[in-house]
């Protein structure tokens, strides 16, 4: 016995260890910015395996990724933990078990990929990909496609997300003064919210809506840094980008943490609070 639980132990985090790098995990969501289609406490699970085999989001997708920078509060907490319990966690972080105290992920849905210009709004309040309006059955009831007119042009590489509720969401479009014009990094997207997973009333697939599906293909001709305006005019010449006409209020915290994604399938997870996030213990 003495020999074989340290055995099955050391087995099972190498298992949880690969599962949370190379196949599936599980956000838990704290933060309404997706609401309806998410809401806070849900967790859902997230496909790590395709982008290893060259897969790419598209427009409708629901992904989690990294902060490009500037998009989450910076403030942490000091931790009270001695230095047994501050390496214990690290090492059931490093594997899953825990979330990391250093997470910085958010979880938002594709609006535009290279190469699209993303416009709002038309003369119909309606929000548009390459010209065409786009019906958005996912928006949370109440909120308008855009209360801040933009127009964007998705340079190469890069994606234009924005929440389900936009009135909340502290987007793209709120981050328009950034390097990329509000856009993300492709490289920063860690995967696709496929699943709701919990509750358990809530359990259902995240579907990619086919108003955004079906748009056609454009090419990514588009330089990093191209050109970005906020307001309802045309696009400027050059790059760089001018001051947005308004921001979505309240800015966000940090939205979403990582956890091993089949705990929360086998037992019913147990919430704590670590830096003001919900998570799994």
């Amino acid at each position: 016995m003495l020999r074989e639980v340290p055995a099955v132990l050391a087995i099972a985090l190498v298992v949880a260890l690969l599962l949370k790098t190379f196949l599936v995990q599980v956000f838990v969501i704290p933060s309404g910015s997706m609401e309806q289609t998410i809401q806070i406490g849900d967790r859902v699970l997230v496909d790590k395996l395709t982008p290893w085999f060259g897969s790419e989001p598209g427009r409708g997708d629901v992904v989690v990724f990294k902060d490009p920078g500037g998009w989450l509060e910076s403030d942490h907490k000091s931790s009270s933990d001695g230095p047994v319990v501050r390496a214990t966690k690290k090492v059931f972080s490093a594997v899953g078990l825990l979330p990391s105290d250093n997470e910085q992920d958010l979880i938002k849905r594709v609006i535009g990929v290279p190469g699209d210009t993303v416009e709002c709004c038309d003369d119909r309040g309606r929000l548009t990909v390459n010209g065409t309006a786009v019906d958005e059955p996912y928006i949370a009831a109440g909120n308008v496609p855009s209360r801040q007119p933009f127009k964007v042009t998705v340079p190469a590489d890069r994606l234009w997300v924005m929440g389900d509720h936009r009135d909340i969401s502290a987007d793209s479009r709120y981050h328009m003064e950034n390097p990329g014009g509000g856009t993300i990094p492709m490289g920063n997207v860690i995967g696709r919210a496929v699943v709701i997973a919990w509750p358990i009333g809530r359990v259902r697939q995240l579907d990619v809506p086919s108003s955004l599906s079906s748009l056609p293909v454009r090419a990514a001709g588009v330089p990093a840094g191209g050109r970005v305006v906020a307001g309802a005019g045309p696009v400027g010449s050059g790059g760089g980008t001018e001051t947005p006409g308004g921001n979505p209020v309240p800015p966000e915290p940090p939205v979403v943490m990582g956890v091993l994604g089949v705990i929360p399938l086998v037992v019913r997870p147990r919430s704590v609070r670590v830096l003001g996030v919900r998570s799994v213990g």
